[in-house]
């Protein structure tokens, strides 16, 4: 990808962050400073220039040394000052430095003393409490950092299901001790046994869903409340990840779980198939007209469409839709159940 002036302007804040975490001197930090908004604000496009063999302008600031690291940026996308440079420096600290108000002495502080390598290790210990107890930092400034951490990470996160499951065991002790909870169980991918997953999906069974409600957004592992109605909320946990829970009455539990178990192709094969079958699904239940023929168990919903249930774990890209006809035997006493949706 062609380099142009904000990737060389970067380069040099980068070359000056670098210098100030080795203690150089200050008016050489500054000169790249200046250099890195000299070049940020110019509107020639410099490193295209040098790529069609154009001299650069004069610029304030900008000598023979600074012109042959533009042109070295220019043709490669950095420089020999800058790999020196990072070759010196402690793991991930440049990925530290992009994150907005972590400035060169704090990130060497946050490496040093908490092992923060990556913007992922600066989420993990803003998330756990454990920043603000460096001196300088604080409260809000772990929360302020957090948050900016949370700006520089991919929005299609994933994480693994070793990190992901113990929580969701977590949140599920404390609702199925709610009063009024029939069940309460890990939808989504996590089920449906991915080795990562984006986020964890809780389902419970009660008729009033008050109390489940109140015991899931004030868990001690919630970091922060996303939303709260009547029957669904979303919190971020601690650890960074977000936990959504829907609470559905007891006749709607199966057609619920099918639903929020996924995954999303599955979804859609079984509303294909309850629509040639002149039926509607969603996740209050299987209905006939405006009448509901299934919903209380994962089973019947299946039944309903003249299908055999099908594991969680085999419901990726629509799933094994076996007839009903060719339903494998029961398994005897002391088996374990595929579905598990008996209340």
């Amino acid at each position: 990808m062609p380099v142009h002036n904000v990737e060389v302007a970067r380069a040099f804040e980068e070359i000056a962050d670098l210098l100030e975490l080795q203690n150089a001197n200050p008016f050489r930090v500054r000169a790249y400073r200046n250099a890195a908004l000299t070049v940020g604000n110019r509107a020639l496009d410099l490193a295209a220039a040098v790529r069609r063999g154009r001299a650069l302008p004069k610029m304030p600031g900008i000598g023979a040394d600074l012109a042959g690291k533009i042109a070295d940026i220019a043709r490669t996308g950095t420089t020999p000052l800058l790999e020196r440079l990072r070759a010196k420096s402690p793991p991930g600290i440049t990925a530290l430095l992009r994150v907005p108000g972590l400035g060169p002495r704090r990130a060497q502080r946050l490496s040093r003393e908490l092992g923060v390598d990556s913007v992922e290790a600066l989420e993990r210990a803003a998330a756990s409490g454990t920043v603000r107890a460096l001196p300088g930092f604080g409260e809000k400034s772990e929360a302020a950092l957090l948050e900016a951490a949370r700006t520089q990470l991919p929005k299609e996160r994933r994480f693994p299901r070793e990190i992901a499951a113990p929580q969701a065991e977590a949140l599920l002790q404390v609702l199925r001790a709610a009063r009024g909870v029939r069940a309460a169980v890990a939808a989504g991918s996590l089920r449906r046994g991915r080795d990562t997953v984006g986020d964890i999906d809780l389902l419970a069974c009660a008729q009033d869903s008050g109390e489940a409600m109140q015991c899931f957004v004030r868990h001690p592992e919630v970091q922060r409340v996303l939303a709260e109605g009547e029957t669904k909320a979303s919190v971020l946990l601690k650890s960074g990840i977000q936990a959504d829970l829907r609470v559905v009455p007891p006749q709607s539990y199966g057609a619920a779980l099918v639903y929020f178990t996924g995954s999303k192709a599955h979804n859609i094969a079984l509303r294909r198939l309850a629509q040639a079958r002149g039926l509607k699904i969603n996740e209050y239940g299987v209905y006939r007209g405006s009448r509901r023929v299934a919903g209380e168990t994962e089973e019947s919903v299946y039944a309903a469409l003249g299908l055999a249930p099908v594991p969680p774990a085999q419901r990726e890209e629509g799933g094994a839709l076996v007839p009903a006809r060719q339903r494998r035997p029961r398994p005897p006493p002391g088996g374990t159940s595929s579905t598990g949706t008996g209340l």
